[in-house]
């Protein structure tokens, strides 16, 4: 266990840092706006290359592990909508709320501490969870907005919309880039693998110092009344769901299957804030669910990790 808190601990020390600056230092919420484009557009950018541009190609066409992960996101966003709908009646609102639900916090969280936890065989499932759980979330949100009426632009606005939220994310295009050096075999001159080098090892800290301050500086207004589904079908029942999943769809490496649990089983991506800022819907009641499940992690993803590292998983 103890192998295990040391782990975890440096991760959630670093968003409580940022947590704990942010309040004593007391700048605006733009004032990270620099360091944000720093971790989306540079760095985390660049560990993804790395990671992808020295994999071998066999790994990166496992369609059964790819079905089987976003099957089990598309599952939970679906129960949480379907249990929003009977309570509200709203589209949008459920929408926000199987968001909540479904989608991890796997861009600030998941590369850094699947790496550690499990070693460089965990990078390919990491980059594959992340590019398709990331083209389902740009599809659906739009989607089911436009559904409800909440997205007023017209079809060919909004196809070009997903695309764009595809295509142009930095995420995206690293990771095709990555590929593609690892098909072609091209390693990048000496000068820019050692850049490539220092900003991928600054990404995990920044993101996640930048998590922490983000989680101080919102404040908590709102604590929704489905806290108590949103919590333990995020932490608790997305993991052992992928588990099932990958099972039934083919026979994966544990490092493979580890992998993908503990993407799961990571707390609600800030993104969610954003979508629901963006659509003005459920914005106060989306950020608390944030900080619930981020608190609450501490404990599930100490317990998922000591499960996973001492065979209790089968």
């Amino acid at each position: 266990m103890l192998s295990v808190f040391n782990l975890v601990l440096p991760f959630f020390g670093l968003i409580f840092l940022g947590f704990f600056v942010a309040r004593i230092n007391r700048q605006p919420l733009e004032a990270l706006g620099w360091m944000n484009t720093f971790i989306v557009y540079v760095a985390l950018p660049a560990m993804f290359f790395q990671i992808l541009s020295r994999t071998p190609v066999s790994e990166l066409t496992q369609w059964g592990f790819i079905i089987g992960c976003t099957a089990s996101t598309f599952c939970i966003f679906a129960i949480m909508f379907l249990i929003g709908m009977v309570r509200t009646r709203r589209i949008d609102e459920s929408t926000i709320q199987g968001l909540a639900a479904a989608y991890g916090n796997i861009g600030y969280m998941g590369p850094p501490l699947a790496i550690l936890a499990f070693g460089a065989p965990a990078a390919v499932p990491v980059a594959l969870i992340f590019c398709f759980d990331n083209i389902f979330h740009f599809v659906i949100s739009p989607l089911m907005m436009a559904i409800s009426g909440n997205d007023k632009r017209s079809k060919s606005e909004l196809m070009l919309g997903v695309l764009k939220k595809i295509f142009f994310h930095p995420f995206i295009i690293a990771t095709i880039l990555g590929i593609g050096a690892a098909v072609a075999g091209l390693t990048p001159p000496l000068a820019m693998t050692r850049m490539i080098d220092l900003l991928a090892a600054a990404a995990a800290p920044c993101a996640l110092f930048a998590m922490g301050a983000t989680l101080a500086l919102r404040p908590l207004k709102r604590v929704p009344k489905e806290l108590y589904l949103i919590v333990p079908l995020k932490l608790l029942v997305q993991p052992l769901m992928i588990y099932g999943m990958l099972n039934l769809a083919g026979d994966f490496p544990p490092v493979w299957i580890h992998t993908a649990m503990l993407m799961a089983a990571l707390p609600t991506a800030t993104n969610v804030f954003v979508i629901a800022q963006q659509y003005g819907v459920w914005v106060e009641r989306a950020s608390s669910s944030i900080l619930a499940t981020t608190l609450f992690s501490i404990l599930t993803l100490t317990l998922w990790l000591y499960a996973m590292t001492n065979g209790l998983i089968p």
